[in-house]
This record gives C-alpha cells, sequence and structure tokens, in this order.
C-alpha cells in the first residue's frame, strides 16, 4: 500500500483546518481511503497510507486536499483545468518504436517553487515511478528548467557510446554505458534499457542533454531549484494512455500550486508504426459514462433518486452533464480520475459520500449452503476421461501475452482482452484459446520423456459488448499429443473416444487454420454448430515454439459441446 509523507502545515492550509488532532484528520482522510501512520512534530510530517493503490491523483498534498474539499464541504464538483495554447515542439524519432516510443511534455510558468513543494514534487515523481510506472518500466518522469533549454526538443536514440553528458549529482561526464554502469540509478534501472542496441535520449536544439530516459536527468539542464520559475515536464514509457494520465496528474498538481500550463505539441514520425502522428499533450478533457439508478440502489440497497445521487457525486468530485429521470444519470469524470473504469467505481464514490455508517445492514434471512456448480459433475468426467486416455492434466495461467497467443501460433490477431496495467510483458493479456499455453508447456518440458499428451480444462475470455462485464468466459477443453509418429488419427481417436464417453454425436468438416497444417485439419461440429478444430501441428508454429516431434491437438469450447 502506498504511503506519502506530507506537511502538515501546508495541508492545514490548502484545507482551511487548524486543529492538531490525529484523530480527527484519520476521520477525514477516511473519505479517500487513507489513514494516518505516524506524526513527526519536529518536522510536522505527516505519514499517511493510502487503502487502494489505483489512485495516483491522491499522492500528493495538492491531490488529496483536491479530492477531500468536496467531502468537508468546501468545493463541489469537479475542478477545472485552463491551458494556455502550445509552447514547445517536441520531435520524436522512429527509431525509438520497439524501444520506449510515446513521450508526453506540459510546461508550466509562474510557479513559486519552495522546499517544501519541491520535496512534495520529487515524492510525487517517486511514487508514480515506482507504482504506477511499474519502477520506470512503463513510465517514468523529468522535470526541468526550460529557460535553460533551446527549443524545439528531440526525443531519439543513441549509441551507448556517444553523447556524454554531466549526470545529476555527479560532475563529470559519461557516456550512457558509463552511466549504467557507474551511477546508482544507472546501476537501479539499467535492466529497462540494457537490451537494446540504442538508448533513448532527450536534446534540446543546442544538442544539449536533458535526459536520458528512464534512467537520470543532465546535471545541466535537469536540475529545479527554488530559484526555477518555468518548468518543463515531460513523461516517457510505454503504454501511451499511461503517459497521458501521468502527466495530467504531475501537471494539475503544479497548477494546484499557482502554475499557469501550456500545451506541448508532439510530432511522430511519418511512414512509421506510430498510429497518431501529432499530439498535443497534456489533455485536460473530462469524460462521460453512464450511472444507472436502479443499479446503484440495486448495489448499495438504498432507495436513492437521480437527484441525490447527483449532489452525493458531486461532493465526491465528480459532476452530472445529463439527467434522464428516473433511471439514468451521465456522469463527467475528471481527467486525474484514471481509477474509474466501470460504474461500479462510480457507485463505490457514491456510497463514500453517503456514509457507510448511515447504510442500514440488510442481513440475509435465509442461509446460503455451499455446493458444487450444476455442470462440475461432467467437467469431472471429462478429466476423468482424458486421464484415462493416457493424457497428463496441466494448469497454466490465463495471462498470457500476444506474441504467445497470435505470432507464435502464426494465425492473425483475433478479439481480445488486454490488460490496461500489465505488471510485465509476458502477461499482457487474457487467453482467448488453450492451445498455445500447451505449446509454450511442450516447449519448456523438451527433456521429458516421449511420447508427450497434455490437456488443460480451463476458462478462456474473450470481449463481449453484450455482457455487463463486456465480457465472456467460456470452459474450453485442449489436448496435444507430440512423438515421433503423432498424426492427425491418433488425436481423431481420442477426441472420439472423450465425445463418445459423453453421448455427444459429432462430425469433422474439412477446413483450414493457419496454425494447422493443410489437409490435416478439421472443424469439430455438433448440431450443425461449430465448436473446436482439430489438425497436425504446422511445422512453422513447432519451429516457433523449438519443438523438434511431429505434434497433433484439438480444442473445443465444453460448454458449447455439453449444451
Amino acid at each position: 500500500m502506498p504511503t506519502i509523507d506530507i506537511d502538515y502545515k501546508e495541508l492545514q492550509r490548502l484545507l482551511n483546518i487548524q486543529h492538531n488532532d490525529m484523530e480527527k484528520l484519520d476521520d477525514i482522510l477516511a473519505y479517500v481511503k487513507a489513514e494516518v501512520k505516524g506524526y513527526n512534530e519536529q518536522e510536522e510530517m505527516v505519514n499517511v497510507e493510502f487503502k487502494d493503490t489505483n489512485r495516483p491523483d491522491l499522492w500528493s498534498v495538492e491531490g488529496l486536499t483536491r479530492a477531500l474539499r468536496g467531502y468537508i464541504g468546501q468545493e463541489k464538483g469537479i475542478k477545472q483545468y485552463n491551458i494556455e495554447p502550445s509552447q514547445v515542439e517536441v520531435f520524436v524519432s522512429r527509431e525509438l518504436y520497439n524501444i520506449r516510443p510515446y513521450i508526453a511534455c506540459a510546461v508550466i510558468k509562474n510557479i513559486q517553487l519552495t522546499d517544501s513543494v519541491i520535496r512534495g514534487l520529487m515524492h510525487l515523481q517517486e511514487k508514480l515511478d515506482q507504482t504506477y510506472g511499474h519502477n520506470r518500466q512503463k513510465t517514468s518522469i523529468g522535470i526541468y528548467n526550460i529557460d535553460l533549454i533551446k527549443l524545439p526538443i528531440e526525443y531519439t536514440t543513441v549509441t551507448p557510446k556517444e553523447a556524454a553528458f554531466i549526470p545529476l549529482g555527479f560532475t563529470e561526464k559519461m557516456t550512457p554505458d558509463e552511466v549504467l554502469e557507474k551511477h546508482p540509478k544507472g546501476c537501479e534501472y539499467r535492466h529497462i534499457v540494457k537490451s537494446n542496441l540504442k538508448y533513448p535520449m532527450l536534446f534540446d536544439a543546442d544538442g544539449k542533454v536533458l535526459s536520458f530516459p528512464p534512467i537520470i536527468n543532465s546535471n545541466d539542464l535537469g536540475k529545479v531549484t527554488e530559484e526555477s520559475k518555468n518548468l518543463l515536464v515531460e513523461v516517457t514509457g510505454t503504454i501511451h494512455a499511461a503517459v497521458l494520465n501521468t502527466l495530467n496528474i504531475v501537471t494539475t498538481m503544479l497548477i494546484d500550486r499557482g502554475g499557469k500550463a501550456y500545451l506541448t505539441t508532439i510530432h511522430y514520425p511519418d511512414n512509421s508504426e506510430y498510429t497518431e502522428k501529432q499530439v498535443t499533450t497534456p489533455n485536460f478533457n473530462n469524460h462521460t459514462m453512464p450511472l444507472s439508478v436502479e443499479y446503484t440502489n440495486k448495489i448499495l440497497g438504498l432507495n436513492l433518486t437521480a437527484k441525490q445521487i447527483s449532489e452525493l457525486l458531486q461532493t465526491a468530485g465528480l459532476d452530472i452533464q445529463k439527467i434522464t429521470e428516473p433511471n439514468d444519470i451521465t456522469v463527467r469524470i475528471p481527467c486525474y480520475r484514471i481509477d474509474i473504469m466501470h460504474q461500479v467505481d462510480i457507485i463505490e464514490d457514491i456510497a463514500i459520500a453517503y456514509g457507510y455508517n448511515n447504510i442500514t445492514p440488510n442481513w440475509r434471512e435465509i442461509p446460503t449452503i455451499g455446493k458444487a456448480k450444476p455442470d462440475q459433475h461432467v467437467i469431472n468426467l471429462v478429466r476423468d476421461l482424458m486421464i484415462g486416455l493416457g493424457y497428463q492434466e496441466t494448469l497454466n495461467t490465463t495471462l498470457t501475452n500476444k506474441e504467445a497467443l497470435f505470432n507464435k501460433m502464426n494465425t492473425p490477431q483475433t478479439p481480445h482482452i488486454e490488460l490496461d496495467n500489465p505488471k510485465g510483458t509476458t502477461m499482457t493479456c487474457l487467453r482467448n484459446w488453450l492451445l498455445p499455453e500447451l505449446l509454450e508447456f511442450l516447449s519448456n518440458n523438451k527433456s521429458v520423456e516421449f511420447p508427450q499428451k497434455i490437456y488443460e480444462l480451463g476458462k478462456v475470455t474473450h470481449p463481449d459488448p453484450t455482457c455487463e462485464t463486456k465480457v465472456q468466459e467460456n470452459e474450453n477443453i485442449a489436448a496435444i499429443t507430440t512423438h515421433p509418429n503423432a498424426n492427425f488419427s491418433e488425436i481423431k481417436s481420442v477426441l472420439d473416444s472423450l465425445l463418445t464417453n459423453l453421448g455427444i454425436e459429432w462430425q469433422i468438416q474439412e477446413t483450414t487454420h493457419p496454425a494447422l497444417i493443410d489437409g490435416r485439419t478439421g472443424k469439430i461440429v455438433i448440431n450443425n454448430q461449430d465448436i473446436g478444430i482439430i489438425g497436425e501441428i504446422s511445422p512453422q508454429v513447432l519451429e516457433n515454439w523449438n519443438l523438434e516431434n511431429p505434434a497433433a491437438a484439438f480444442e473445443i469450447n465444453l460448454q458449447k459441446a455439453l449444451n
């Protein structure tokens, strides 16, 4: 759980409170699911711990007070942020696309920096880099005195031995490779860039280095002091949405400190993989989300009207665009609230504003009795049949990546669910079929004696806009056999034994599939409904997984088959 240190005098001034009672402060912090973990009376610093990790907009004294003002009756609705026309241009090299492709910037002018403000800004930067930025792998932040920078700015790549500069905190010039070996930040974060042939670098128009992202700023241009009045904030990273979100959080914090924000124009190269060629940042546009009054009352066990819900939403720092009595509200969500993904997130804010203690508990009158789901006995039977046919069950994670799902399977991308905030590059999306993970399992167990016969019975996920969660989960079963003589006839006999013992009549219709060999591939059909695929794995796919022996496999939608 993230913790931040806050100057208590600043918190008192910004919230217009005078007391020094930590219990009262605890009561106020409860509105944003936080609590006091410690208080240093000598330095007047409060250590605040947040129960949620998905509200990075709260991780500064400015963001925290912005969220609390509504709950203590000082300010209602969304705080509006204004931004002036573009002042800076940044030109991005096409070589960055597979290294660290995205950048977003903002200029903040006429800001009064004190030691307390600078410490809070650095603290926010560190927290965002560590948590939301996944230790700088996904996003990292740089802050500069823009009065020292000659415009425009170039975001490009350099070789490890060129573009020597003086890193922050040092007095001698170093090449990027020397920074990674000698500088403490280089040693800590070199794993992010070390595998690349070239490294990302930011230059001004005179060719001076601003920073070596995501490692360290230059000592010449990347040092901010109390004398700095005009700042450049930049965020680089691998996920565009995360880069934009991070910039919004830092920029709004500086505006709250009295700064005036100016747009920056980012120029991405033409004739490249970038989908957008020109982007202006930051973007403070609010977005909207529909909210059902009926669903809200069902979740909370209350009987609130649309007007009452609207008032509670304004207390929580949100706003209303439209009320369609009696059942629907269109909610306006500020740019810095990156945690709101579903109307349940909005309902949680309503519950906090209403007060959990004001909700009367509604105890269930009939006890529930745990039992297996209705089709579990059939699933257990399927497992027993596969084991009886000589197959060993595997249990793989539902999280995987597009490289395994599509590229290694030699198939075009099909609809799938991607994670908005993945923890690493190997688990970025939910699987939409099982065979890739069975092949990955085989590729990691090539030393095991052949024949190898494995199966998995598990969930796969597909986008479905008709479902409440926009996601549909299906129970699939896939099996694969590999040895020097593995073929279509062998795997067909396994599938026939499985379905026959389940009392299911089925057929095979000839078809093609990019992961299977033409002429040795069949579509599995039950009651004129396509429920799966069967065939021999193509040599190209086997090569992609570093498998030497032939393999034959099938995968079926078990729910469709049983229905």
